[in-house]
């Protein structure tokens, strides 16, 4: 069992992070100090996300790596299986352990741009997260994540369905799941109902962000697969022209969700950053998530 898993399995209430690798010198300097600031209050993890079609490996592995050699936080580094044949995704998992990552979050991932019909996996790759999930644990990966779909995966016709893959992804190996980004906590609380009537007992992590511009409300949608509910957009939408008033609300949004679901006995939320920390550390610190007060 890695680090990574032994402290989701310890005492909460706390929270991990997610980032994602930046694609200019500049971006990448802000990043760093954005990384810097959110690894002092101790995250249990910081997630490297992974590109569509595998195409930010390099950043991936970069920022993972120096996660893992400049902070005491572990890195999670996303990796996606789509586009990728068994041999590359090897290389891909040693690369990750030379740079000193130890656990992945296995992903399907989505089709790359190319002329294979929508869905349909590129030649060669492995079809099911199940399938990367097996190939890590061959490869000695100390912990493997997967992804959980609170209002089931777009591919999947219901959600008996789409838990009945998320059970396969975690028999096949995987130690805990992490949920994609959704507002309303009771789809979040049903999908862990359906986990446990299944018998399947993992740490399942919630995601959660808080929504400070218009913009960022802009790229929900987009974590989302568009299915923001109605009550978000109308208690948001109308400060649009009040930047003020837009990110108090959009905090109050992520905090409100954030106490119910501790209340309802999450041990770890998952926060993601957008590579930025400021927010970031005012939700934890109304969450009672931080040591430190924000500065």
């Amino acid at each position: 069992m890695s680090a990574l898993v032994a402290a989701l399995r310890g005492p909460g209430p706390r929270f991990s992070v997610e980032f994602s690798p930046p694609h200019t010198a500049e971006a990448a300097a802000v990043q760093w100090r954005a990384v810097q600031e959110i690894t002092a209050w101790s995250p249990v993890f910081a997630s490297v996300t992974w590109g569509a079609g595998g195409s930010s490996q390099e950043g991936t592995t970069a920022l993972a790596g120096r996660i893992a050699a400049e902070t005491d936080v572990p890195p999670l580094a996303h990796l996606t299986a789509v586009g990728r044949s068994a041999a590359e995704l090897r290389t891909a998992l040693r690369g990750l352990a030379r740079a000193g990552v130890r656990d992945v979050l296995a992903l399907r991932g989505d089709p790359p741009a190319d002329p294979s019909p929508p869905g349909r996996p590129h030649p060669g790759s492995l079809e099911h997260a199940e399938d990367l999930v097996r190939l890590a644990r061959s490869e000695g990966l100390e912990g493997v994540a997967v992804a959980a779909f609170p209002l089931g995966h777009p591919a999947s016709p219901d959600l008996d369905d789409d838990t009945r893959h998320l059970v396969r992804k975690i028999r096949a190996g995987a130690d805990f799941a992490v949920a994609q980004l959704c507002f309303d906590v009771e789809d979040f609380l049903r999908l862990r109902d359906r986990l446990a009537a299944a018998g399947v007992d993992v740490p399942l992590l919630p995601g959660i962000m808080p929504i400070t511009t218009p913009r960022v409300l802009e790229v929900t949608g987009r974590l989302t697969g568009g299915r923001r509910p109605g009550w978000l957009l109308r208690r948001l939408e109308p400060l649009a022209a009040d930047p003020g008033g837009f990110r108090a609300a959009g905090l109050d949004v992520a905090a409100q969700a954030g106490q119910r679901l501790l209340a309802e006995g999450v041990g770890v939320l998952h926060v993601y950053s957008l590579n930025r920390s400021r927010a970031v550390g005012e939700l934890v610190e109304r969450l009672g998530l931080r040591p430190a007060p924000v500065r």
